[in-house]
């Protein structure tokens, strides 16, 4: 038998095509030894798409792909798009998952920021923008997946990240929100008492509490304790290549990663609400006896009377909102934030947390400008 050459560059044809270029893999890669052509100069680069043809390509060994890697990586890592859908599934599918992500190479900072330099992150936040809104979609058709008996979701999970959500964070929830209500007591009060009107200080209190702070406050605390630990476990896993190894046996990670966890911040979260306003209203008492005289039945008599569900289920409603936003969050850098190394990892979670407290605030600011409109 006839040994087979290694094949030569002629094997690798860049042409420049509208809209992108082109690079077409010829003749029998198996036995390939010398390396391949690389891309002209110049060539493609950040934004540019690159598609490899493989129609001519005879034959190739597991040595194929480790010597393609080697040409596209690069590319990758300058910004190039990169689409192997024309490849065999063979070859395409170690590619997918040893390629960098775009524009993972460490850059340059900048002295000082120009036209250019402010529309490319402009950009990036579109694209991260286009990002949370391509994995909010996914975790919606994940529910849909639930809720039709088919998404891989253990149970054992979803009753581990319910204990982690809601009994270990009672310790911080009582004193954050005990903290609040005392506060918010002895400052209105203090308002109040010029206008000798001490007795609606159990009105400010506990509309204040149910309605906005008891639900603004678990979110925040939340967000450091869950959203940041949420990011950091996905986003180990992501450096570690579990989650790769999930997506090679057929399992996707938004069923089988963030349904437990957002399913069970949702389940806890009007538990969790309804105890913080609870703690929070029932903190206005010393200050109201102690400093401005009310006697304790008048002021938790004042609590229940101006107690409606229109504020309970408003307050739910909201707090609620805002503990979902920080599963998402978390489980939304954790995913697709982090990078393949400790560092981004970091960086991963301090921007889950950033991220959590932003979309709270405007949440907060969209819902109250809402119901107040409603006349809610």
């Amino acid at each position: 038998m006839k040994a087979r050459d290694p094949v030569d560059s002629e094997s690798v044809q860049w042409s420049h095509m509208a809209g992108g270029w082109q690079l077409a893999l010829q003749g029998d890669w198996r036995g390939r030894v010398h390396p391949l052509a690389p891309a002209p100069t110049p060539g493609p680069g950040e934004g540019e798409g690159v598609a490899v043809d493989a129609q001519a390509l005879t034959g190739f060994d597991h040595v194929a792909a480790p010597r393609l890697w080697s040409l596209l990586a690069p590319l990758r890592r300058a910004g190039a798009v990169i689409d192997l859908s024309a490849l065999p599934d063979a070859l395409r599918a170690p590619l997918e998952l040893a390629l960098p992500a775009p524009g993972s190479a460490l850059e340059e900072v900048p002295e000082h920021v120009d036209d250019a330099g402010i529309f490319m992150r402009l950009r990036r936040q579109g694209e991260d923008a286009l990002q949370t809104a391509t994995f909010i979609g996914e975790v919606t058709l994940s529910l849909g997946r639930l809720l039709r008996g088919r998404a891989v979701m253990r149970a054992s999970d979803y009753f581990r990240q319910l204990d982690q959500a809601g009994p270990l964070s009672l310790p911080i929830v009582s004193l954050t929100c005990f903290l609040i209500g005392l506060i918010l007591a002895y400052m209105g009060g203090a308002q109040l008492q010029r206008l000798g009107a001490q007795n609606f200080i159990a009105d400010v209190v506990t509309v204040g509490m149910v309605r906005e702070l008891a639900g603004l406050m678990t979110g925040v605390i939340l967000a450091g304790r869950i959203g940041a630990a949420y990011a950091a476990q996905l986003g180990s896993m992501r450096a570690n290549e579990e989650i790769d190894a999930l997506r090679a046996l057929g399992i996707d990670p938004i069923d089988y990663l963030v349904l437990p966890r957002l399913l069970a911040m949702l389940t806890m979260a009007p538990f969790l609400i309804a105890y913080a306003a609870l703690v929070g209203v029932l903190a206005g008492l010393p200050p109201v006896v102690g400093i401005y005289g009310v006697p304790a039945t008048d002021y938790l008599h004042k609590c229940a009377a101006v107690l409606s569900w229109k504020h309970l289920w408003i307050g739910l409603f909201k707090g609620t909102l805002y503990i979902g936003l920080v599963a998402l969050a978390g489980c939304r850098e954790g995913l697709h934030g982090a990078g393949r190394d400790a560092q981004s990892v970091g960086t991963a979670t301090t921007t889950a947390v950033v991220k959590a407290l932003l979309w709270i605030v405007v949440a907060a600011s969209v819902t109250t400008v809402l119901f107040q409109n409603l006349g809610w």
